[in-house]
């Protein structure tokens, strides 16, 4: 599937030009003011916000203000196109947490250039999260809000590692949450679904536990498994490495 595209740009013209010229490689969905997009993003799935910045009805800064301050959207990446070519403009479009600004009249070739960068730096972000048994969940945060959401997600998860019930609505509740937005947010930010990420966590703390000192069985228990043979396999299936190995890895790393 196409990453989806969102362009927000109240010119007919210019919004189907740009459309023009990103359609081959992307989903598009288009917009005429910033209140429309919200309507957009709060019901659909979208990757990327490219917005104009004058516009009627809610500008793009207000936009990407609201976008960058909203935890259901604060991990959307948003480029800004804007007339207004001041230094003083791209500071203000930056500091209300802006991707990319890019002055008009631009490069097709530019806009895909800076659209396929962002897509896969947050691409790698991902991967390497997912890959790493050390890395933290906080470690694909785009924003402080995005970091305040993770590491509270995280919290709830360790705090309940032993229960077997934990899943998508229960953490959806203890988030303050409904499940379909939750859901949402949790698959946009790390490409993964809520279950995936409750065990994905499991194996984290676990290696940290190893780090630290701790045996399989003793980890297998702490983190919730019913016996370390199936914590081994999940871990191996996660990471690439039985826990053995991984315990042996880090000792020699240590000394």
């Amino acid at each position: 599937m196409h990453p989806v595209i969102l362009l927000v740009e109240d010119n007919v013209e210019i919004l189907d030009f740009i459309e023009s010229n990103l359609q081959d490689l992307y989903t598009i969905k288009k917009t005429t003011n910033g209140q429309a997009a919200l309507d957009v993003l709060r019901s659909e799935v979208v990757d990327l916000i490219v917005s104009d910045v004058m516009m009627p009805v809610m500008n793009g800064l207000e936009l990407c203000s609201t976008i960058k301050s909203d935890v259901e959207l604060s991990h959307l990446p948003v480029i800004l196109l804007t007339a207004k070519n001041t230094l003083q403009a791209k500071i203000e479009g930056l500091e209300l947490g802006a991707d990319v600004y890019i002055e008009k009249p631009f490069s097709p070739k530019y806009l895909k250039t800076q659209i396929a960068s962002l897509l896969a730096n947050r691409n790698k972000i991902k991967e390497h999260f997912v890959n790493s048994p050390l890395a933290h969940l906080k470690t694909i945060a785009h924003t402080k809000s995005d970091e305040r959401f993770l590491d509270k997600v995280n919290q709830v998860i360790v705090e309940h590692l032993q229960d077997t019930g934990l899943d998508v609505d229960r953490l959806a509740r203890y988030m303050n949450m409904s499940r379909p937005t939750f859901y949402r947010k949790i698959s946009a930010i790390s490409d993964l679904t809520p279950n995936d990420l409750i065990n994905l966590t499991r194996l984290k703390k676990a290696a940290e536990l190893m780090t630290d000192g701790y045996n399989i069985n003793e980890v297998s228990e702490i983190v919730g498994y019913t016996s370390p043979k199936i914590f081994s396999k999940n871990f191996e299936k996660q990471f690439g490495m039985m826990p053995s190995a991984y315990i042996q890895n880090n000792v020699k790393k240590k000394g």
